[in-house]
């Protein structure tokens, strides 16, 4: 067999016949990593509308809850699981799972006097370095049952 028969041509017809060379097998992707923020306990300053925005995109990304302060003085406390940006403060929206009950306020941020990081960050210590690092303790200390299912969160 020709080397023309195992797909080598060594001279080429037109330059878009040519391909790239492809990436070494041995070469991997990786994605760098980042740390969390903690920010269970935190009460930030709402001062600016930029301040709100950025606020409630931290607060979208917490794990635990939040409470919210309407202008009024009513609170509420629960899990912030959704927000709608709009243009206006007016027409931005947060949405709370609130405990124990059915309801799921929508709060516009024009309405938010404050809130409160509260509820503890269920997502904090438990990255998987955290848990590998974990596994290999347990099985050095001698420990022969070692499960892979997750810790509860509370």
């Amino acid at each position: 067999m020709s080397g023309r028969e195992h797909g080598h041509d060594p001279a080429p017809h037109h330059s878009a016949q040519i391909l790239a060379q492809p990436r070494a097998t041995d070469e991997l992707e990786v994605v760098p990593g980042f740390e969390r923020e903690n920010l269970q306990g935190w009460i930030p300053q709402l001062a600016t509308e930029a301040d709100i925005r950025a606020i409630f995109e931290k607060a979208f990304d917490y794990r635990g809850d939040v409470t919210i302060t309407r202008k009024d003085g009513s609170e509420v406390t629960g899990y912030l699981f959704d927000r709608r940006i709009g243009s206006t403060l007016a027409n931005s929206v947060v949405r709370l799972i609130v405990a124990n009950k059915t309801e799921r306020p929508a709060i516009p941020y024009s309405e938010i006097a404050a809130i409160a990081f509260t509820g503890r960050d269920t997502a904090a210590g438990k990255s998987y370095e955290a848990w590998v690092k974990k596994y290999w303790e347990k099985r050095a200390a001698g420990d022969k049952n070692i499960s892979i299912e997750p810790e509860a969160l509370e």
